[in-house]
């Protein structure tokens, strides 16, 4: 057994709830929280700034406003079971990879166009 087939024998297979994510994608994610003995979905809605790697440890990291202005961000692994799946509400129009620019912007200049 070659480097390749151990580490594709190791490897977790992808969540079929989640659809490719772009940066700048508006997406609604529906997580799954045990708390005691029992689980419910909770759903995170935001902006996804950016995606990163490939294979087990792939992620993406959704932004949103909370209340009172305050920026919250998230990272969600890409093949986590804990996520119920992922709607993409928009996608909008980016010219780069990582969106950090939207953590300094507030209102109407964070705004992102919508791709069609």
């Amino acid at each position: 057994m070659n480097h390749t087939e151990l580490l594709a024998s190791v490897e977790a297979e992808k969540n079929p709830n989640i659809p490719d994510l772009f940066p700048g994608d508006s997406v609604s994610v529906h997580y799954k929280i045990k708390e005691g003995d029992r689980e419910r979905i909770q759903e995170f809605k935001g902006v996804v700034l950016y995606t990163r790697g490939r294979g087990n440890n792939a992620s993406f990291t959704v932004r949103r406003v909370a209340s009172n202005g305050i920026g919250v961000e998230r990272t969600f692994l890409t093949h986590s079971p804990r996520i119920a799946k992922v709607v993409v509400e928009r996608h909008n129009k980016v010219r780069r990879a990582r969106l950090y620019f939207l953590r300094n912007r507030t209102g109407k200049s964070a705004r992102l166009k919508q791709r069609f």
